[in-house]
């Protein structure tokens, strides 16, 4: 108690005595300094310090130089604060003169300065705010004490008659937590000269000992700098976090006194390629996908690196931690989560469903509760009535630990007994429309118009179909779907001549991509695969029905070639047979896209341009401010794929078609298949045959079937984001010559080009990058990726793929009519639809799918849609905010204009009896899983 009241005293006086100050310069300096190590030492001798210290600071769990811990994704720091307080004051929560400190680095005021005032809005780690709880130390407590919690200096956009920075330094004080907003608020008071001249940055210094997460800085001169992201602390890296205000500048536009500011930001965010990156730190590098495999663990865990000559793809962020012992070519691997930069860190700051907190819970609480209660890991459902049951009863598994519940609470549902938790899937779309809808030839078709995998299916323009696969591995390159099967199919309508000069033959061509890994998976326990092509015809009422489905086993040392075509047939045995292969192609289309469609060409392609963006474009560049909200999220949703999606039997892997082969098909499908002109909707279109130019058409493309609704939907969803775009870049370019003499613009675009998609830097179908038509494409095609691309994949896989007999991610077992025994085609005369389910997933295949697939699909309550909120940096300049706001309102129009369709009786792809109505483009949703809405962002 003695050491208490002694501490009170010194406190007091020492804080009088700092209120009183006169002295200026080193000398004031220099007292204030010892006056505070002997505060210091008389805080670390007191017992009862914590009544001293101000309460409820913003601090992040865990120790700032280890990797992003376990505890940010964990639901068991989430509990809802019961105050009623709007906010706590220092001076209302303290009863030592602590709370009314003020800063101490205040010039005198005289008439040749003003005081602007500032106000910092930091917001608080989900730790910290919603637990209630104070992580800091006494550090940190001090800094308060003193009025020095950020130091932080004002730079003008002059320079002073000698060519030097004009600053100006205040401290900030702490001031209030708001309950309501969840923000923390600092104040400081600058003394700034009068012809200080314009604000252009501010330099920050962060005292506290943990990161912090700055939202903005507003002075009360209309000068504003938007942050949103993390400060480190001084202890862990001593530079000074640079801000500039929302006023954006090309770099031949920027003041004098900010030019090495702005280049000394980008530097920051570069590295040196060297060393294991810390969480506090910022830096954006590449490097390959080299730690998908673990063969520390279990040499069966070693995988190839993608990236390079042999096996081309996309770069990652480079997370630099040591080689794997059994392979110096692999990185090791974590549990915890990798490596990103900070400010792509977002489970700290963002509620508790939030997009990755949500599927990390997900992976580490149900999956493994899944995985403990099937003890034989193949076991099949046994009858079509045990997969309803996943809907109508649910499934019991142990209690999830960390709290689980509370993260996926329409996944998870409590038991009647407290020993156990029900897994009760919701009922899919699909099938709580139609029950028999999956079974039907005309809904397998419509779905590769409007379904989840909408971008497979093709034109067929040569004839015959013709492999490009070396035939003396392979076998002949022709295909077995001969134009007498195809005029049997569509007797009565036309020729195959006719059929093909009026555009009527579609095709799902999945033939020689998966063909050269089918005898390499067959080799696996419990797999199978075959190349597969399927034909389609396109009806007189715009309507699909297929013709003929060919699958291939290649010629092995064990067994000859094996192709087999199947039609639609009248007789048991054949109508059997039919429906086991769109099985197999429905499983090969899953995988196609899953590992191709959404991983490849959606995550895995965005990740360079999120990378030189950073690097390459300054925080003030327009550019850079246009693309920032379609990169949210995304760094952190990929890290976490790779940790437990992608990775050696992570969830891809185990439950797939293909198994440790996946992630290599999508390298070959990097390779063969992708192309950065052919991204944009209008491109990837006509690439596909499902388009031609037409300049008199309303989207500029005319569609081979018009009714295509992912077509149709996604040219609104493109040319509204092609307009706003166009309107964005004339007015910072409104010359040519001024894109082409950009020079962060070109080195940005030469890095995605050369470094991040480096193993295709030799193609020549690069765009180039000269004039604000070449910029608006880049930048159009780069935004449809991250936004409509994406959620058109991506949002409907619950719906459609909730009920795995639509959309079985795996084949288990080969073709009955393939080498059967007696024994196995007895089985299938007696009993095929034991045969239909044993080739379905298993159990525990099926169950883990379906809960990915929830979480995937579903919408946060804090989602960020395409329009929805706009930037500070777009609404500071008045002609792109009005830009903004049209782009906002043809978004609008939008949602009544897909209504419309949905309900039109002559579109039959989207409208009919029992039919799922497309919506996977509306722009807007509310949260859950909805079948529509477009983020602006890959943010799950």
């Amino acid at each position: 108690m003695t050491t208490t009241i002694t501490t009170l005293k010194i406190t007091a006086m020492f804080l009088f005595q700092l209120s009183n100050h006169k002295k200026q310069g080193k000398e004031c300096s220099e007292e204030i300094e010892a006056k505070k190590i002997m505060l210091t030492s008389q805080f670390s001798q007191s017992h009862s310090l914590l009544n001293l210290l101000p309460i409820q600071k913003p601090f992040i769990s865990g120790g700032s130089a280890n990797h992003s811990s376990s505890s940010a994704y964990s639901p068991t720091i989430f509990r809802q604060h019961t105050s009623t307080k709007k906010s706590i004051p220092t001076g209302d929560r303290s009863t030592s003169a602590a709370g009314n400190i003020k800063a101490i680095s205040i010039p005198f005021i005289t008439k040749d300065t003003v005081v602007v005032k500032g106000v910092i809005t930091v917001q608080p780690t989900i730790s910290s705010a919603l637990a209630g709880v104070s992580l800091g130390g006494i550090g940190d407590g001090i800094s308060d004490l003193l009025g020095r919690s950020f130091s932080l200096e004002l730079v003008s956009n002059d320079l002073d008659p000698n060519g030097k920075q004009k600053t100006v330094q205040a401290y900030a004080r702490y001031e209030a937590l708001d309950f309501d907003i969840s923000v923390y608020t600092y104040k400081c008071d600058f003394d700034v000269p009068k012809d200080f001249g314009e604000i252009g940055a501010v330099l920050v210094q962060n005292e506290y000992s943990k990161k912090m997460f700055f939202k903005n800085i507003v002075l009360n001169n209309d000068v504003t700098f938007t942050c949103e992201s993390w400060v480190h602390s001084k202890d862990d890296n001593p530079d000074k976090r640079i801000f500039f205000t929302d006023k954006s500048y090309l770099p031949s536009e920027t003041p004098a006194a900010l030019k090495s500011l702005r280049t000394k930001d980008m530097e920051s965010l570069r590295g040196n390629g060297e060393g294991e990156r810390q969480s506090f730190e910022r830096i954006y590098d590449y490097d390959v996908y080299n730690d998908l495999g673990a063969p520390d663990d279990d040499l069966t865990l070693q995988r190839p690196v993608l990236g390079g000559e042999e096996r081309p793809y996309p770069r990652r962020c480079r997370t630099g931690r040591k080689m794997s012992s059994k392979d110096p070519l692999t990185e090791t691997r974590t549990t915890l989560p990798f490596y990103i930069p900070a400010d792509e860190d977002f489970s700290e700051i963002k509620g508790v469903n939030f997009g990755a907190r949500t599927l990390y819970s997900l992976l580490h609480g149900v999956v493994p509760s899944l995985d403990s209660i099937v003890t034989d890991k193949d076991k099949g459902f046994p009858l079509f009535t045990s997969i309803d049951l996943l809907y109508n009863q649910g499934v019991n598994v142990p209690p999830p630990e960390n709290g689980i519940l509370t993260v996926l609470p329409t996944l998870i549902k409590k038991a009647a007994d407290t020993t156990n938790t029900v897994i009760q899937f919701e009922t899919p779309e699909i099938i709580d429309r139609d029950t028999f809808a999956w079974f039907r030839d005309e809904e397998f078709c419509r779905q590769t118009l409007a379904g989840i995998s909408p971008c497979s299916i093709q034109l067929v323009t040569e004839w015959p179909l013709t492999s490009k696969l070396d035939p003396e591995i392979y076998g002949p390159a022709e295909s077995a779907i001969t134009k007498e099967i195809v005029e049997e199919e569509i007797k009565g309508f036309m020729t195959l001549e006719e059929a093909l000069a009026q555009k009527k033959l579609f095709l799902l061509d999945h033939h020689d991509l998966l063909l050269p890994y089918v005898n390499k998976t067959r080799k696996i326990e419990g797999q199978t695969l075959y190349g597969s092509r399927t034909l389609m015809f396109l009806n007189p009422n715009g309507t699909l029905r297929p013709l003929a489905i060919e699958l291939t086993r290649p010629p092995s040392d064990e067994k000859p070639l094996w192709k087999h075509v199947y039609t639609p047939a009248w007789d048991a045995t054949g109508a059997w047979l039919w429906k086991l292969a769109k099985a197999h192609v429905l499983a090969h289309d899953s995988g196609y896209h899953q590992y191709v469609g959404h991983w490849l060409k959606t995550h895995c392609v965005t990740e360079p341009y999120i990378i030189a963006t950073n690097r390459q474009l300054s925080q003030m560049h327009p550019i850079r401010r246009l693309l920032l909200p379609h990169f949210r999220y995304t760094m952190q949703i990929n890290a976490l794929a790779r940790l437990t999606l992608v990775n050696a039997m992570g969830i891809i892997e185990s439950t797939f078609s293909s198994e440790k082969y996946c992630m290599q098909i999508s390298s070959d499908a990097y390779d063969k298949q992708w192309r950065f002109d052919h991204e944009a909707l209008p491109a990837d279109l006509i690439s596909r045959g499902l388009a031609v130019e037409d300049p008199t058409a309303p989207h500029g493309v005319k569609l081979t079937i018009e009714d295509y609704p992912f077509a149709n939907d996604g040219l609104l969803i493109f040319d509204a984001i092609k307009q706003w775009a166009t309107s964005y870049v004339n007015h910072y370019y409104p010359q040519a010559n001024l894109v082409e003499s950009d020079e962060e613009l070109q080195a940005w675009w030469t890095e995605i080009r050369t470094v991040g998609h480096g193993d295709k830097k030799d193609e020549p179908w690069w765009p180039q990058l000269k004039t604000q038509d070449d910029l608006i494409g880049i930048v159009s095609t780069i935004i449809w990726v991250s936004s409509g691309q994406h959620s058109a994949i991506n949002f409907g896989q619950y719906d459609f793929g909730g009920y795995f007999p639509n959309k079985p991610t795996i084949a288990r077992t080969k073709m009955p009519n393939e080498d059967p025994t007696d024994e196995e085609w007895q089985s299938f005369i007696k009993r095929p639809e034991d045969v239909l389910l044993k080739c379905f997933p298993s159990q525990i295949q099926a169950t883990k799918v379906m809960a990915i697939f929830d979480v995937l699909s579903s919408h946060s309550p804090d989602e960020e849609y395409i329009g929805g909120n706009i930037e500070a940096a777009w609404e500071a300049e008045p002609a792109i905010k009005a830009a903004f706001d049209e782009f906002r309102g043809r978004l609008n129009e939008l949602e009544a204009i897909i209504d419309s369709r949905n309900t039109d009786p002559n579109l039959r792809n989207r409208c009919g009896a029992g039919v799922v109505p497309y919506q996977l483009l509306k722009p807007y949703s509310e949260n859950g899983v909805t079948g529509r809405g477009v983020p602006n962002s890959i943010s799950i």
